[in-house]
This record gives C-alpha cells, structure tokens and sequence, in this order.
C-alpha cells in the first residue's frame, strides 16, 4: 500500500534544507530523502523493521512536514512516517514490560481519553509549581525536562459545557474544538478565539461531547486510538449543527483535517470522515476570511512570526497570520531567519528526543534573539511552551502569545480608549 509513495521519491534532495534534523546532523540518513531509503528497505524485507538504527530514524524524525511542502514530487512522507511508526509499535508492544504498558495506558490512552483526568494532572501540575516540586517530580517520573516546558498552568480551565456564544447578526456558527492540553494550560487562548470570533459576527459553540483530535495517538503509532478519538469529534460535530468546527492549535488543526485519511478503508465512516474534514478550519483562516471591524487599539510594538510546522506545512496557511498582523496599527513584523523550521516542540518530542530537541531550540531561541522583537507570535501550544522554555533558559524576556491573544488584545485597547473618551 505504501509501496507507491516512496516510489514516487526521485531523490532530487530539494527536501534536505527544510529538515531540521538534517541541518543539525547533515547525515543522508536524517533527512527525508535517507529516511524513505530506509522505509523502502524494511518494506521490502532488505532490512529488519526493529533494526536499532531504523527505529530510532523513525523516532527522531518531527513529523513537521517541511519535506512534503518542498517536495516537487508530492510525496506524502507524512503517511509514511506513520505507517512506520505504527508497524514498529505493534512489534514492540508485546515485548514491553508490565510496568512499561501500564505507563503508556496511563500517559497515552486514560491522560488524552478523558477531560476529567487531563484537568485532575494539570491540577497536580499546577500545585507544583507553586510549590516548587514539580521539577523533582517530574525526574522521579521519568519525564527529564518535562517541568521546565510546562507553561504556568492558570487557576481556571477551560471546561467544554454546551456554552453559546451568540451575535446579532451571525453569519455562521462556529465549533470550538476545545482540546485536550490547550483547555487546560490556554484557556485565555481560548476566551480571545470567542471573543474575535463574536467579532467576525461567528456564534460560537463549544459541545460537551467533544475530545482529543487525536495527533498524538497518531505520531504514537496507534491509529486505533487515533480513530475512537476521531469518532468522538465527528459525532459532536454532526450533533451541533454549526457550520465549521473551528481549531485554534495548529497541530490538532492538521489532524483534523486528516481525519478522512483515518478512515478511508472504513465504509461505515468514511463519508462522515470525509464531510467533518473538510468543515475543519484554523481560526486564523476563519478570521482572515471575515470582515474585522475596522475599529482596533494599536499596538506600538515589534513582533517576529514563528511559524508552526503543522499551520505552514501541512495546513499550508502562512498568509494569513501575516494579513491579519499587518491589521494591527503601530505593529511591526520582523521576520526571522528559518522561521519554517521546526522549534523542537513537535507534541512529546521534547521528551522522547530531548537532546536532538534541546539543539533546535537554541537555534530557534538564536533567531529570535536576533530579531529584537519583544514578542514571539505562533499560533500552536506546542510551540508557544517550547520557544518559551528556550526563552526562560536563555534569560531572555520575549514574550510568547498566539496570534488570536494579540489581536484580542489590540481591540480591547481600542475598547478601553473609546470608553475613556
């Protein structure tokens, strides 16, 4: 079934200076050119699927899918990847340790399946912090560096409750997918998307029944998981009867949009797949769509842009954010350099590859520095608590905000000065 798309690969090389693991190593087998080398090998039987060398070039990778928007060819790496990763985890599971299962039942399938217990740990997280034990916490568990990329977790999740949001004179209903991380350690995130979507005359609803978008059970090599997450989201979606199911993280964005993907050998989900993906939509796109009203606060400050992999890559949507900064009165844009390559975040990669994650984030913390901008707009949690991390290291007081923050930010200004007047 993949034999077609690594067939498609002419080896042109265009792909190797989008990736970031190849611009650290500069090794053939670190790009996606000796990646897919490597896929047609152990598909062929030329090489073990559990070789230690293969298995760790299809860890390493990011999935950021710099390749695929490079690639002249179209190859579609990303399915690759996954179907790599999916074969490696079903030979390794039986030979994982009980403790080693019950960890990943834990982590994995119980943390990203239910709410509750995603707000319960962050809870815990947030108790740490306060006290400063969630560092050696973290370690004990296992987790490295995992404290120093939790964001400050706020007092107040946001708790999806068939809450309505209504404008006289809607043009639509908007779904807010409310998420699994970014519910509980952006909830602000979330207010400002209502609050500019009310804006661009969008009802917003936010149905209780909804959940995780499913990347993570995806980059984990677990479609299964992945498809009883999708099935959740496609149901709460047809049930709302709102007219776009509206993300404001880019990496559940890209997922979602794949959603049809999951199912295209399911005829019984396969069409409902298919009409709930392409419904799917970033908030940015939705807000570059619509007629802002024009009245907006300036802002007299200089920002740079860092552009997250799964927004410009695989949703390719870099317009956009940039249309709607040069809205902003007083905002300067000062781009960076590689500002479309990857942070290190790339969900849990932080902490499945930490030193190879550590690298990109100086080297994004370096272009960032370099640009004098005192705040670094991205449009993805985790980016936002990746670069942020590589900030607070560095001693640097960049601000990190998703670009719905700031443009919120910029009319309460104009709100604020009005009311004044």
């Amino acid at each position: 079934m993949i034999e077609a798309v690594y067939n498609a690969c002419v080896r042109c090389g265009l792909c190797l200076p989008t990736c970031p693991t190849y611009l650290e190593t500069m090794t053939e087998t670190s790009g996606p050119r000796g990646r897919i080398s490597l896929i047609a090998d152990v598909d062929q039987g030329r090489l073990e699927l559990l070789s230690p060398g293969f298995v760790e070039q299809m860890s390493q990778c990011l999935d950021c899918r710099a390749c695929e928007a490079a690639c002249p060819s179209g190859v579609r790496y990303g399915s690759l990847l996954e179907e790599m990763r999916a074969r490696i985890e079903r030979a390794q599971a039986p030979n994982r340790s009980a403790g080693r299962r019950r960890v990943r039942e834990l982590l994995l399938h119980r943390l990203f399946r239910s709410g509750r217990l995603m707000r319960a740990a962050a809870a815990v997280v947030r108790a740490g912090q306060r006290t400063g034990l969630h560092v050696a916490a973290a370690r004990l568990l296992g987790l490295g560096d995992a404290a120093a990329l939790a964001p400050e977790i706020p007092e107040r999740a946001f708790v999806p409750n068939d809450q309505r949001y209504e404008v006289a004179g809607a043009a639509g209903t908007a779904f807010l997918h409310a998420g699994c991380v970014m519910s509980v350690a952006f909830a602000p995130v979330h207010e400002a998307t209502i609050r500019m979507l009310n804006r661009a005359r969008m009802n917003v609803v936010v149905p209780r029944d909804q959940g995780c978008c499913g990347a993570i059970a995806v980059h984990a090599g677990e479609p299964d998981f992945a498809r009883e997450l999708a099935k959740r989201n496609i149901v709460a979606f047809e049930r709302s009867g709102a007219d776009v199911y509206v993300v404001n993280a880019a990496g559940c964005g890209s997922a979602l949009k794949e959603t049809d993907r999951l199912f295209a050998d399911d005829p019984e989900w396969s069409e409902r797949a298919a009409r709930f993906s392409a419904r799917v939509r970033d908030a940015i796109e939705v807000l570059d769509a619509m007629d802002l009203d024009p009245r907006i606060g300036a802002l007299d400050v200089e920002v740079t842009y860092q552009e997250p992999c799964h927004l410009v890559h695989a949703q390719r949507v870099s317009a956009a954010p940039r249309r709607l900064l040069a809205q902003i009165p007083g905002l300067r844009l000062i781009e960076m350099e590689e500002r479309t390559i990857c942070c290190g975040g790339a969900g849990i990669y932080n902490l499945t590859q930490p030193e190879m994650a550590k690298r990109l984030q100086r080297r994004k913390v370096e272009h960032i520095r370099a640009t004098g901008a005192a705040i670094v707009v991205t449009a993805n949690p985790g980016c936002a608590m990746q670069v942020a991390s590589g900030l607070r290291s560095d001693g640097s007081r960049v601000e990190v905000k998703h670009l719905v923050e700031l443009l919120d930010e910029a009319y309460a200004r104009y709100g604020a000065a009005v009311n004044r007047a």
